[in-house]
């Protein structure tokens, strides 16, 4: 496994499936989607080299594809691989402790979802509460989407919050105990992330990413709809706030992103970190060595 940062490390990975003959896969939320390659920094086929990238392109943006169906397809390209190698590298923390790690996921119901949601966001606290009193520390309870989800899971299994953490399972995932193997660098993305981020969004604006997602704006899901990027330029596209306005806006959530995904990441003891490096080479073959 290698990542994560905002940028740098899919070239990193390239090399290292160059070198041990292996293939990439991919822990991206967002590169699933067919279509969504400006915005999400998806590599190109000529930047791919011929190493084969799996879970990318796999689905279209109307589809809400679900981090279960991620873990089951992703699982199925782990075992059904011939490489001798795969390379996993991303940024989504939850994608990738869903890959290789021992954790379940409840079912879903898109219309008793939709019901919840229109529910009175405090009524609906109290109704987790009553069933569960020990939820307060185990769901966000100021984060409506985190509240449903639970009231979702409860109605559909019977199972609360403290029943689901009180499982084996649970125990498993929260001491780190994988289910595959790996190998974990992780590139620590120091004081110049943002900068970074800024230079990329920029050159993803003069790339034609406002234009990627004009042709994609009937077709986005609500998952595809919601990716950072995407989500504030359709605003300017529906003439609800000015384009500058929108990549503005689009910045300050990725930088508040990939402060998430780094604490999400530096959590996990199971990643050794290495520095930043500048020079692309010089990183490629630090990952290397770390590898070796």
């Amino acid at each position: 496994m290698l990542g994560p940062t905002a940028s740098g490390k899919t070239e990193a990975a390239i090399r290292l499936a160059e070198k041990l003959n292996g293939e990439v896969v991919s822990v991206d939320s967002m590169q699933v989607y067919r279509g969504m390659d400006i915005g999400t920094a998806k590599p190109s086929i000529l930047e791919r080299r011929g190493i084969a990238h799996r879970l990318v392109d796999i689905v279209e943006p109307e589809v809400e594809f679900s981090v279960a169906e991620f873990r089951r397809l992703g699982r199925q390209v782990l075992e059904s691989s011939g490489a001798p190698v795969v390379v996993i590298v991303g940024g989504s923390g939850l994608h990738f402790r869903a890959l290789v790690d021992p954790m379940s996921f409840a079912p879903t119901d898109r219309e008793l979802r939709a019901t919840l949601e229109q529910r009175d966001a405090d009524e609906l606290v109290q109704s987790l509460l009553g069933v569960d009193p020990l939820a307060t520390s185990l769901v966000d309870l100021s984060n409506p989407r985190r509240v449903v989800r639970a009231v979702e899971i409860y109605e559909l299994t019977g199972e609360t919050p403290s029943m689901r953490a009180g499982t084996a399972v649970a125990e498993k995932v929260r001491r780190y105990v994988p289910e595959v193997g790996f190998e974990a660098i992780g590139l620590d993305p120091g004081t110049e992330l943002e900068a970074r981020i800024g230079r990329r969004l920029a050159g993803m604006r003069e790339g034609g990413l406002v234009e990627e997602v004009r042709r994609l704006e009937d077709r986005l899901g609500r998952t595809a709809a919601n990716a950072v990027g995407y989500r504030e330029i359709l605003g300017a596209l529906r003439d609800e706030i000015p384009i500058d306005r929108a990549f503005a806006q689009a910045l300050s959530n990725t930088k508040k992103l990939a402060r998430r995904q780094r604490t999400w990441f530096q959590r996990d003891p199971r990643i050794r970190w290495i520095p930043w490096i500048d020079d692309t080479d010089a990183r490629s073959r630090r990952v290397l060595e770390s590898f070796s």
